[in-house]
């Protein structure tokens, strides 16, 4: 079974880039995408409904900003879109779908690096999904949570740790957030089931050159429940051609698709 993540940032725009031709060679069973940053009725064309897949589209109230979207090549037993608090489903940052035992979600955490009220906002929306992902834990099932966590969680994971650490996103309450989701309530991480290397990242920042030097951020991931810690088979980050200035993180899971 094969999952891909993507932030678009902006899913027209990444149209226009090349995405939709690329995925189309990608075999993907299962496809999670954020920052969509469209409402459904103002993507007509075809192309958006990618042939052989299931699409389901989660999008923001206010145009233009945030969004989610899974497309699936197994149609789901179910859809969840949302969580049922005002601050995830007004800003559509949760869709799951749901196969047999098995949930893969698209979801697309808050950003705080705009200003010091957007970080304590984001950290307010974090205690708030810490509480729902524990929930998630003690039901019969088992998780895919794919997306843009918005959240670096170890030094490895950040090409500047020292110079970052009063930036949100990498500040140490955030990564101590981190912590308590894999340490304490037992989530792993499924990158690094399978890959351990340093300096592998998922987003780089527009100014700089960053993206020339490398100077990135591992901030998009695929986190799962431990039952499938051991399926976890392949992971890549494909940085061969740029849809956005985030890079889709595909895993491969020995999992029945």
């Amino acid at each position: 079974m094969r999952v891909i993540t993507a932030n678009v940032n902006g899913i027209r725009s990444a149209e226009k880039k090349g995405f939709f031709t690329w995925l189309s060679r990608q075999r993907a069973d299962v496809v999670c995408l954020q920052e969509t940053k469209a409402q459904e009725h103002q993507l007509h064309a075809e192309i958006f409904y990618p042939k052989n897949y299931h699409c389901y589209y989660f999008d923001a109230e206010k145009k233009g900003y945030s969004g989610v979207a899974i497309f699936c090549k197994q149609e789901p037993d179910e859809v969840l879109k949302g969580l049922g608090w005002a601050h995830a489903d007004t800003e559509g940052r949760y869709i799951q779908a749901d196969f047999g035992k098995l949930s893969v979600a698209s979801f697309y955490l808050p950003s705080g690096s705009s200003s010091e009220e957007r970080h304590q906002n984001k950290l307010r929306f974090m205690d708030k999904m810490l509480d729902e992902l524990k929930l998630m834990r003690r039901k019969k099932r088992e998780y895919i949570i794919c997306g843009d966590w918005n959240t670096v969680h170890k030094e490895i994971d950040i090409k500047n740790f020292k110079g970052n650490q009063k930036n949100s996103g990498c500040t140490p309450e955030e990564r101590a957030w981190m912590d308590k989701l894999f340490d304490q309530v037992g989530y792993v991480d499924a990158f690094r089931v399978v890959d351990q290397r340093a300096e592998q990242y998922t987003w780089w920042s527009n100014r700089g050159q960053a993206r020339g030097k490398n100077v990135g951020w591992r901030i998009d991931y695929q986190i799962i429940t431990p039952g499938l810690k051991d399926t976890v088979s392949k992971a890549s980050i494909y940085k061969d051609q740029w849809f956005s200035d985030h890079a889709p993180l595909i895993i491969d899971y020995d999992i029945p698709a």
